[in-house]
């Protein structure tokens, strides 16, 4: 009898632990000009099973003859085709902007801030009710010749499909490195910003310096953070392995798990090759995958350096004889290290937003579906 009931707690824990498991969302950052997905980039986000998608809507820099940041880079386009995952508009602000604000200057950031996400959002929804219009339009009509039978309906019918819509987004991350003497006047912009969404949950990227030193960095008044887990050191520090990020070098700033926000973790897929010319920094190249195959005019000297060997033309940059070349790529094996870090250190759940830099067919394709959809399942 002892044995039976043994046998049937152990049969209760482990259902129980079943019904904990964790699954976070699959998400990615999409930091170009245009976001227009086609046939493959759908496919692809399908196969990830992506259900989220922090996108760059536009940069705010610090414009020197009318002394006011000003919002520019504005992305041009949005249309997911049909994967249609959830979206947070993302704006990056240089350090320079907070720097020299005043206040009244920031006061009037976070209006012009609002106004432009607002603007970019109608656009993208009215682009959604258009073609879930159509779609409707030519499904129940059917074609005549090859016009729609009843064409003013088009237009009643994506009416009723973009009121259908979201009139807000649910987050707005906004994106700045800032500093201790920056702090002060950034964190007041987020609180204006904040005002200005009052339907919205705002976030606020953490850079791994800000995390460890909380204390100096101070906490951004914002509802969540987003942890940049790359870019751990300058890539024109000609004596670094590997800029980007290595599990070594994350460890040193993961060193504690009370930071006083909820966390998404934002992780590097992406590559590029930095360029010296007598230890001195000359550039980044990211197209370089076809030159290291020319063994005639590129050296390999160290498992992720080059030497060129004569004078080349790569993409729009010139390259000199001499002149040395750095791969930076975080292998799978050191993705896998750096999330077990992670998982050690950051409290996550099921809201947790797991999320790769960046969106782009080319790293996707370098790393595969298969090891991609891997790292967003160790985190369960």
């Amino acid at each position: 009898m002892k044995s039976l009931i043994i046998i049937l707690l152990f049969v209760v824990i482990n259902s129980s632990g079943c019904d904990e498991k964790k699954e976070v969302v699959r998400s990615f950052c999409y930091w170009k000009t245009s976001a227009y997905f086609d046939k493959e980039e759908d496919s692809i986000c399908k196969n990830l099973n992506v259900k989220h998608m922090y996108v760059r809507f536009f940069d705010v820099d610090w414009n020197p003859y009318t002394n006011e940041p000003l919002p520019v880079a504005t992305i041009s386009r949005i249309d997911l085709n049909e994967s249609n995952p959830e979206i947070t508009p993302s704006v990056f602000i240089t350090n320079e902007v907070v720097l020299k604000a005043n206040k009244v200057q920031l006061d009037s950031l976070a209006r012009r801030i609002q106004k432009r996400i607002t603007e970019i959002g109608l656009n993208y929804n009215k682009e959604k009710a258009y073609k879930r219009a159509s779609t409707i339009v030519y499904s129940d009509y059917g074609k005549q010749n090859g016009q729609i039978k009843k064409a003013l309906d088009l237009d009643s019918i994506k009416a009723i499909e973009l009121a259908k819509l979201k009139p807000n987004f649910e987050e707005i991350l906004i994106d700045c490195d800032w500093t201790e003497k920056s702090k002060d006047n950034y964190f007041y912009l987020l609180q204006q910003v904040k005002k200005e969404f009052k339907s919205s949950q705002l976030s606020a990227t953490i850079r791994l310096w800000q995390y460890k030193y909380c204390e100096k960095a101070g906490t951004p008044p914002v509802d969540r953070g987003l942890l940049m887990c790359y870019n751990l050191s300058s890539p024109n520090d000609y004596k670094t392995k590997n800029s980007i990020g290595t599990s070594d070098e994350l460890e040193k700033y993961i060193t504690h798990s009370d930071y006083d926000l909820d966390l998404d973790i934002a992780l590097p897929l992406y590559s590029w090759s930095v360029v010296f010319r007598g230890n001195e920094f000359k550039g980044i190249v990211s197209d370089y995958e076809e030159f290291v195959k020319d063994s005639t005019r590129f050296k390999k000297v160290a498992d992720n350096k080059y030497q060129l060997q004569d004078d080349v033309l790569i993409g729009q940059t010139y390259l000199r004889n001499g002149d040395e070349i750095r791969i930076e790529k975080i292998s799978d094996e050191e993705i896998n290290k750096m999330i077990s870090i992670i998982k050690n250190r950051i409290p996550f759940d099921n809201h947790t937003k797991v999320t790769f830099f960046s969106f782009d067919k080319k790293y996707i394709h370098d790393y595969g579906i298969k090891n991609i959809s891997g790292y967003y399942a160790r985190f369960q």
